[in-house]
């Protein structure tokens, strides 16, 4: 369920906001929802795991509230991240 070293990489790059960027609000949002996938597609299979339920419901809280910081300080970096992730209609 965890994300292998070339996905990271892979998204890293695609969302950095300089060379050396790894931990931007951009990139944890974007590591965070593909994580968030892989899990909803485990869950959807294994109905009676609930750590790893509990652990999606932490994964979402935990994106909103980034994302929530990213719209607060940032609209139009946000509206550009959400487009770009597909996270919202």
């Amino acid at each position: 369920m965890s994300l292998d070293t070339a996905e990271k990489q892979n998204l890293i790059e695609n969302h950095q906001v300089h060379t050396t960027d790894t931990g931007s609000v951009e990139v944890q949002v974007a590591l965070l929802s593909k994580k968030i996938s892989k899990l909803s597609d485990h869950l959807q299979e294994n109905i009676h795991d609930f750590a790893s339920r509990q652990g999606l419901l932490k994964m979402i809280g935990k994106r909103k509230r980034l994302l929530s910081y990213l719209k607060d300080k940032n609209v139009q970096k946000y509206q550009e991240l959400v487009k770009k992730i597909g996270i919202r209609g």
